[in-house]
């Protein structure tokens, strides 16, 4: 059984895991904070002591790390006796604190895929770009390493997986919806990495459709849906991790993703992509200075984690999943409300931050508790659903299904 964890980043993300790991520690064991930026760190250690979120007896600490050194990881690792790491900080850190921990044999854990900086809208198959090259070093050292494991890429994944072995035996599409219905109030903001944000769409979309990779510009398709509690909205297909693994590893022929965006976005995005303020190009100012484009506006904008306030609305986000099932055609839909308002009075956190987070640690306990500790990198989908979502169920994220009219919560005794 695998014991204290350390939590890499100090976001809007990481102050739901620590907060729900804190909650769990008779499963988890001591809980530790590390980021580049300590007092961020010390923030959340506040936070989590201020809603008397620690269970008696644990140990909850603050650590100043720069994650992007291996050596350093490693030795915060050892000093901490941390069993479970779970990253949630930048996309460009997966790759060396992977390295970490499989010098130390501690557990990896990550919510999204890994980034190259220099790199935008890399060409598919990402994660055969990076993590699944090291599927075998895993293995060797016996390394258990779930790559993301948030909501999208995480819970859906396991949502796919429930539809394959329960519902269908023949799934034809996943079409993966994620709708953010909330209002932050603010002009513009992006919930979570801004530079992780734009960086996602301002090359072409890749879908995996008729058993290819099929690429459009960004906004180019866009499809209104009608969803459970939202109701009717506008979302475009988007490039995302999802698609790169699902289409691979449950081998369905459709598989597409498409998130939400209000035409304020939209305008201002186009406004700031078509001005060169998203390039992650440096240039020289007259003055001789050199800057990073997309750096400055990630600086000018909102952290997304002070979007937390006054924060209303709800999310959805589900699998449409269509296929066969006993020679008829079926078509469920799998998804989860969150509300913002509940996330930020139980973690300090909006709903965004709160559905990547909650997965990522009910992820960490079925690896403490042998359940997915499986000494190999796998993706969510190769793991058992039911205990997965079974336990988000348990620490806030409940499962719901939609079929012909019928909608039900999803029960996993």
């Amino acid at each position: 059984m695998k014991k204290h964890v350390l939590i890499i980043g100090a976001g809007g993300v990481a102050q739901v895991v620590a907060h729900k790991c804190a909650q769990n520690n008779d499963v988890l064991g001591d809980v530790h904070i590390a980021s580049r930026t300590l007092a961020k760190c010390e923030a959340i250690v506040t936070s989590v002591r201020e809603k008397n979120a620690l269970r008696p007896g644990g140990i909850l600490q603050a650590h100043q790390l720069d994650a992007t050194d291996v050596a350093a990881t490693r030795a915060l690792i050892e000093k901490t006796g941390a069993g479970i790491v779970i990253n949630v900080g930048s996309a460009f850190l997966n790759m060396s604190v992977l390295s970490a921990c499989i010098a130390t044999g501690a557990a990896y854990i990550d919510t999204a895929i890994h980034e190259d900086p220099l790199k935008v809208c890399e060409t598919p198959p990402w994660y055969a770009n990076y993590e699944w090259k090291r599927r075998d070093e895993c293995e060797k050292a016996g390394v258990t390493a779930i790559l993301g494991a948030g909501f999208d890429p995480g819970v859906v994944n396991a949502y796919a997986r429930l539809a394959k072995d329960e519902y269908f035996d023949r799934i034809d599409s996943i079409d993966i919806v994620d709708i953010n219905a909330g209002s932050h109030g603010r002009y513009f903001a992006t919930n979570f990495d801004p530079e992780i944000n734009f960086r996602e769409f301002t090359g072409r979309v890749w879908s995996w459709q008729d058993g290819r990779w099929t690429q459009n510009a960004m906004f180019e398709v866009g499809k209104e849906w009608d969803l459970p509690v939202v109701g009717r909205q506008k979302a475009y297909l988007t490039g995302h991790d999802e698609v790169h693994s699902l289409s691979q590893i449950l081998g369905v022929p459709n598989v597409r993703f498409w998130m939400g965006f209000g035409d304020h976005y939209i305008n201002v995005f186009n406004m700031l992509k078509g001005l060169g303020l998203l390039s992650e190009q440096p240039v020289r100012t007259a003055e001789g200075l050199e800057a990073v484009p997309l750096k400055v506006v990630k600086a000018v904008l909102p952290d997304p984690s002070s979007l937390a306030p006054g924060y209303t609305g709800k999310t959805c986000i589900g699998d449409l999943v269509k296929g066969i099932r006993d020679g008829r055609e079926r078509e469920v839909f799998i998804y989860n409300v969150a509300d913002h308002e509940e996330a930020f009075a139980e973690v300090g956190s909006q709903g965004i931050s709160y559905t990547a987070g909650v997965p990522a640690v009910a992820a960490a306990m079925l690896v403490a508790t042998g359940r997915w500790d499986v000494g190999r990198m796998a993706n969510v989908e190769e793991l058992p659903p039911r205990p997965f979502l079974g336990l988000l169920g348990r620490l806030g994220l409940s499962s719901r299904v939609s079929e012909g009219g019928d909608d039900r919560e999803l029960s996993f005794p």
